[in-house]
This record gives C-alpha cells, sequence and structure tokens, in this order.
C-alpha cells in the first residue's frame, strides 16, 4: 500500500481557513485552530444575522414612519389599519423613503389614506 503524505492538501485546507480569518485579533486570525473556531461562529452569527438585519430595517422603517406621522397627529397604527381598508398597497419601505426624501408627495399619501 502506498503512503499518503498530507503535505500540500493541509496546507491548503489551512491557509482557506487563515484567508478567511484575516482581520481577525491575535491568534485568531494567525493560528488555524483558533482560526477555524472563529470562522465556524463568524459563520453561524453571519447566517443568523442575514435574517436578523430584515427585521432591524422594518423596525427602522416603522420608527421613521411614526415620527413622521406624530408630527400630523396621526397615530401610526391607525394610518395602517386605514391603508389596509382602503387597499392603498405601499409597503412600509416605500412610505419611509417617501417621508425622508419627498414630504410633499407621503402628504398626499397621509390625505389620501385619512381623508
Amino acid at each position: 500500500m502506498t503512503r499518503v503524505k498530507r503535505g500540500v492538501t493541509q496546507r491548503r485546507r489551512h491557509k482557506k481557513i487563515l484567508k478567511l480569518a484575516k482581520g481577525y485579533r491575535a491568534g485568531r486570525s494567525k493560528l488555524y485552530r483558533e482560526a477555524k473556531r472563529a470562522v465556524m461562529k463568524a459563520g453561524l452569527h453571519a447566517f443568523a444575522h442575514r435574517r436578523a438585519k430584515k427585521r432591524s430595517f422594518r423596525q427602522l422603517w416603522i420608527s421613521r414612519l411614526n415620527a413622521v406621522l406624530k408630527d400630523k397627529g396621526v397615530l401610526y397604527s391607525r394610518f395602517i389599519y386605514q391603508a389596509t381598508l382602503k387597499n392603498i398597497r405601499i409597503n412600509r419601505k416605500i412610505m419611509a423613503d417617501l417621508a425622508f426624501n419627498n414630504p410633499e408627495v407621503f402628504d398626499k399619501v397621509v390625505e389620501k389614506v385619512m381623508g
């Protein structure tokens, strides 16, 4: 039986992990064993936070809308309820963008919904 020498394969595997760990602090970017653990954990966080990002952006849009609507004397919950009743289907992202960048257009939307 021939002997398998793992030098090249092992070095490639280690280099791949260390490349992914570039920028990490201390031994996490230099030592293979620590780097491997750090990369695994970073991958888990990345997976979870891709989903959390969607939640946090929705929260941001809602809080922006709430702030603008509060200035107009309208409750956010009533505004959204009225919009669904009148079948106005502009999502929160677009409404928050309108409120922030085009307040005059957003005022017309509020009049249409609450009027």
